[in-house]
């Protein structure tokens, strides 16, 4: 397929930036807060930077036609951040990347009655607004948390033949590496923490980077790009394993869709994350398969960019394009086992069906009745079915309810009908969608 076509704009998916030490529950992904260093700080501005460049700037071919390229418009473009369990990391980044692509300027100024003009501070810095996306709240970021069928499905993954088989591989490794480990287990299961511990000190702490043997920490790495590849993908699409990507679906397919709408305003989304919806999207769309080189951890500041573009036919397509944090540059990659642009209608009919698009389905897949919304959902059910035996929408921690419209065309995003949606974090006016809305595609 044809790789040509007007660009209407871009959905960006970004991991955060360096930061120090994170531990995480190998059985249950349960984290501990950290901090952005400078370093992530930096990372993200530069990441920044890099995307003003490509989409900001009137003279690049990447372009987005009509989006303003000095002063922020929250008209035109949506910001979200993970607002979850590394405290502030992910917004901080979230933070420093709208920095790099909206820098100061002295246009960011306002004139008073007295005829004064004010600059904003820092010679006009711009105050970026950002949806902070408090997973207690709002499921869509870390879909695999609280998660208890997940939670089954890295018990499994444990228990497995080729987890022991990989575990007996790679013992004399990891019984070579335990001295540079500062009294953490050294065992397979607990892979990601170690290799954060060794890529942590190799980057901050100059005699462990000394003296940690050359070749230990890219080692490190390829257990550890096993180790969280197989627990955020299955082979199913609709596996559990897939879960931290079926969460978000409904929030890209939205945005996408948005950015199709000619009547939407939208021409920009930014979603800043963890690592780990990446590699569930990478599994679903088939880019791992094709790629082996993804099917693991993306680097700080990884950016997925989604691009929506014109085709010649008119209807709207989907390039694929990905950039592997500071070092690299951006790549299109074939997806959806396809070559080329996707046609968006083909985007939803492959992933659409995949979506945990409410509070109420991802409390049913994730069989928790307690977590995140869960408990006043189904009290509020037991209480439907005890006094009338009707349907009624629960109102207990910003969610609608269990009802689903689900009805995926080539030209309608029908599979999002109910997305007014799953507590899935606050949206400026212009994005509200109501329950008996149908998302239209630009034909």
């Amino acid at each position: 397929m044809s790789n040509d076509g007007q660009l209407l704009g871009v959905a960006l998916i970004i991991r955060h930036g360096d930061r120090q030490e994170f531990w995480q529950n190998p059985d249950t992904y349960s984290p501990t807060a950290t901090q952005l260093t400078p370093l992530g700080n930096q990372q993200e501005f530069q990441l920044g930077s890099t995307l003003r460049s490509l989409y900001l700037n009137a003279s690049s071919p990447s372009y987005i036609a009509n989006i303003s390229t000095d002063l922020f418009d929250q008209n035109q473009i949506y910001v979200r951040a993970d607002f979850g369990g590394e405290d502030m990391v992910i917004y901080d980044s979230c933070v420093s990347v709208t920095q790099g692509m909206w820098p100061v300027t002295s246009s960011n100024n306002i004139t008073i009655a007295n005829g004064t003009t004010i600059v904003a501070p820092l010679g006009g810095y711009q105050y970026v607004p950002v949806d902070a996306v408090d997973p207690d709240e709002d499921v869509s970021l870390e879909g695999f948390d609280d998660c208890n069928t997940f939670d089954d499905h890295t018990t499994a993954f444990y228990n497995s033949t080729a987890f022991q088989q990989k575990a007996q591989e790679s013992a004399d490794f990891l019984n070579a590496l335990k001295p540079y480990l500062g009294g953490r287990s050294n065992s397979l299961q607990n892979m990601w923490n170690i290799y954060d511990y060794v890529n942590v000190q190799s980057v901050h702490n100059s005699t462990f980077a000394q003296e940690l043997p050359s070749t230990f920490e890219a080692q490190a790495r390829d257990l550890a790009n096993w180790h969280e590849y197989n627990v955020f993908s299955s082979s199913n699409l609709g596996g559990i394993g897939n879960i931290a990507a079926q969460a978000m679906l409904p929030t890209i397919l939205v945005d996408l869709s948005d950015i199709a709408n000619s009547s939407n305003p939208t021409l920009l989304t930014i979603t800043e994350i963890s690592y780990k919806p990446f590699l569930s999207l990478f599994n679903m769309t088939g880019v791992a398969a094709q790629n082996p080189e993804l099917a693991g951890l993306v680097n700080y500041a990884a950016a997925v960019a989604l691009e929506v573009r014109q085709s010649s036919s008119g209807q709207p397509t989907i390039r694929f394009n990905f950039k592997n944090g500071t070092d690299e540059d951006f790549v299109t990659y074939n997806f959806l086992n396809q070559n080329g642009d996707v046609p968006m209608s083909t985007f939803v009919d492959n992933l659409a069906p995949y979506a945990v698009n409410t509070t109420a389905d991802w409390c049913s897949v994730c069989s928790n009745s307690q977590d995140r919304g869960c408990a006043a959902l189904t009290l509020a059910e037991d209480q439907g079915r005890a006094s009338a035996h009707t349907r009624i929408s629960p109102v207990g921690a910003g969610f609608l309810g269990a009802g689903l419209t689900v009805a995926v065309s080539l030209l309608m995003l029908g599979a999002l009908a109910f997305f007014g949606f799953l507590s899935f974090g606050k949206r400026r006016h212009s994005r509200k969608i109501h329950s008996d809305d149908e998302l239209e595609l630009r034909k």
